[in-house]
């Protein structure tokens, strides 16, 4: 799967520039299929993927290692200003604070949901 990179438009939306980085979608988009501008839920991150045809794992997986992750997958990573929400996909991280990563950011806790697409 191809991922273009989105920085996320202010420090509330990492969650929607997560959903539109894997819809191919405009952050603005996503802003207006959730209703919401601010902080995104679990709930609407996996109602938003499975109504693009994604399959979420309905498992939430703690995570210490990359090597542990998945083919694509979203994280919620408890960093050292809030929870946040980022992308992994095939070996790199597409963080909507941070960029394009080749590790996790700094993260007390991180956990995962294994994300599959015929896409």
């Amino acid at each position: 799967m191809e991922i273009t990179y989105i920085h996320e438009p202010n420090d509330l939306q990492c969650g929607q520039a997560v959903l539109a980085m894997l819809t191919g979608e405009s952050v603005e988009r996503i802003v207006s299929l959730l209703g919401n501008e601010r902080e995104t839920t679990l709930k609407e991150m996996k109602q938003t993927l499975r109504s693009f045809g994604f399959t979420v794992s309905d498992e939430r997986c703690e995570v210490s290692d990359r090597s542990q992750l998945p083919r694509l997958c979203m994280l919620s990573l408890e960093t050292p200003r809030c929870w946040h929400w980022s992308l992994f996909c095939e070996g790199v991280f597409y963080d909507p604070e941070h960029g394009v990563m080749d590790d996790f950011p700094t993260a007390k806790r991180k956990y995962y949901w294994e994300i599959t697409t015929d896409r």
